[in-house]
């Protein structure tokens, strides 16, 4: 759908129960289309550098005729992007799909076997990276893993001064290298190969993106052009996205979320971006102040740290209209901080790789916080019974299945995965998410836990993401993870690592846990508090509890 045809929604209800028409036009057309309408408008801002459309889509249009004659890269064939959210990685994206090949995003945080992992699985011998990366890029070449890569110098798009501090990984200076089969990218631009004429259809792959879930090594989810603009076009509609939008860029781009929200998004819309390579409330928040930024998908956690910055009253940020994520929880206290500052609501949201980001998300006009939202378009969200797969009424905690255009085909050489992933309902195909929730009479989602992530006290359940939710209400808790750790006595006890506020008075845990007595139940408090200067996360910024919770498991018992 041209961009200039979106309108925000105005009402909900029926609207949003509908299914949206299927797309007919392949991703990179958004492309395309953005520098045929707005040739001259800035697309992409990288520390004040500006990349107009016509720039965006002729670098695009280089970069696939090179990977086509110099690679011999072939319509279906798979190629790893791994760099962090830069304009390379925009412009090797829409490269990639541009030659009919497959994205491979990749955490830019892989180290060498992880990479090696998922160019095996994949089948991709075509890497984008950094020249900072050099060292596991030829041990992928010697190994016989990788044939070709187009190294990245950062560097490059800081064409003109900026206020901004600019992190050392990103001015660093090129890296010098004469590797057979390792080709600059200024070099690949500076070819100017014409693109090839290839025949793609939107029910050709295009995303091979790649998911660890509940364990096991990574595996790819199978998503077509159909299945990754569907999704894309839900979240632009869904939220009331605008071509005079500027948006802050900086959720990570490998991942699904921010790669549909915040680069595919602007894109569609032939909207402006203001690229972060990664979080820094300060250069966010001057970016906010400086570029009016209107539109932010983000990450809760983002958000914590930019309202818990000292000051942040001193800045301009009435601009932001929408401002929406997923991944956990936002924090009561946080949600109410950021009304007061913007006047707007987090848009909570929940969605997976195997959706392409969206399957439920709040409404603009009626959203409920600490929620997951509504079933966006032409979505069915069921909550199931784990063991028996029969259907719950309102209010009963179960596994949350999922069926829509949106859903991906299935994992990349994984058949046996695809026949636990996948259960037919009533005629209908429900991916089975693994997570836990309910719904409340409105059909609004509420998410409760992963499937394997209770614990288990003495016979009672525990969710980690509800005492979580109550702890944020403490005035002294910056950041919380509650986890499960061996006792003695009741086969479980809860735990919970938590994060001060900068400049708070000293605590003890039993400040917390006679706090915790006021606002949970007994069985649900903390036995165990272990202050922690951080928590683990993820390249997306979400807290890693896994790993603290497989620590705790080693544990001896304790009681």
């Amino acid at each position: 759908m041209p961009a200039e045809e979106l309108r925000p929604l105005s009402t909900p209800g029926a609207d949003r129960l509908a299914a949206l028409a299927p797309g007919e036009h392949p991703l990179q057309e958004n492309l395309v289309a953005a520098a045929a309408r707005w040739p001259e408008k800035t697309g992409l801002v990288f520390y004040d550098t500006p990349l107009t459309y016509a720039e965006m889509a002729d670098a695009a249009r280089r970069i696939a005729g090179f990977l086509a004659t110099d690679f011999g890269v072939r319509p279906g064939d798979r190629v790893m992007i791994q760099l962090q959210s830069t304009p390379q990685f925009v412009l090797a994206y829409y490269g990639v799909l541009m030659a009919g090949a497959v994205v491979v995003p990749v955490n830019p945080m892989n180290r060498l076997a992880e990479l090696a992992h998922v160019a095996e699985d994949s089948g991709a011998r075509v890497l984008f990276a950094v020249d900072a990366d050099l060292d596991q890029i030829r041990a992928l070449k010697a190994a016989g893993t990788l044939d070709h890569a187009v190294i990245v110098s950062y560097a490059d798009y800081l064409r003109v001064p900026t206020a901004l501090t600019v992190p050392d990984f990103i001015r660093a200076p090129a890296v010098a290298f004469s590797d057979p089969g390792l080709v600059a990218w200024r070099d690949v631009l500076a070819a100017d190969r014409p693109a090839p004429e290839v025949a793609v259809s939107v029910d050709d792959l295009a995303v091979l993106p790649y998911t660890s879930g509940s364990s096991g090594r990574p595996k790819g989810c199978r998503h077509t052009h159909a299945t990754t603009d569907y999704a894309l076009r839900c979240v632009t509609e869904w939220f009331g996205h605008r071509h005079d939008d500027v948006y802050l860029t900086v959720a990570p781009l490998f991942h699904v979320t921010g790669m549909q929200t915040a680069m595919n998004a602007p894109i569609l819309m032939g909207a402006t971006a203001i690229m972060l390579p990664r979080w820094d409330r300060d250069a966010a928040a001057e970016i906010i102040a400086h570029y009016r930024v209107s539109l932010w998908p983000a990450i809760p956690t983002m958000a914590v740290d930019l309202l818990a910055k000292p000051g942040i009253e001193t800045y301009d940020l009435s601009s932001i209209r929408v401002m929406f994520g997923g991944g956990v929880a936002m924090p009561e206290a946080v949600a109410a901080r950021l009304k007061e500052l913007c006047g707007i609501s987090f848009l909570e949201g929940y969605g997976m790789t195997e959706t392409m980001a969206p399957t439920t998300a709040n409404p603009p006009e009626s959203p409920k916080r600490q929620c997951g939202g509504l079933p966006v378009f032409g979505t069915v969200v069921r909550i199931t019974d784990p063991e028996t797969l029969a259907e719950l009424p309102a209010g009963d905690v179960g596994e949350v299945m999922i069926s829509g255009p949106q859903v991906f085909l299935g994992y990349w050489n994984r058949p046996e995965e695809d026949a636990d992933a996948f259960v037919e309902l009533d005629g209908r195909r429900f991916l089975r998410s693994g997570d836990l929730g309910y719904k409340d009479a409105g059909g609004y989602l509420f998410l409760v836990d992963r499937v394997k992530r209770m614990i288990n006290v003495a016979g009672y359940k525990v969710w980690p993401a509800e005492v979580e939710t109550m702890l944020y209400g403490h005035p002294a808790i910056r950041e919380v993870c509650v986890v499960g750790t061996p006792d003695m006595r009741s086969g479980e006890a809860v735990k919970a690592f938590v994060v001060l506020r900068d400049g708070v008075d000293p605590l003890t845990g039993r400040d917390i846990t006679d706090w915790a007595r006021t606002v949970m139940s007994a069985y649900k408090i903390p036995r165990i508090i272990e202050f922690v200067e951080a928590l683990p996360r993820s390249g997306t910024g979400k807290i890693q509890w896994a790993t603290l919770q497989a620590h705790e498991r080693e544990r001896q018992p304790t009681g």
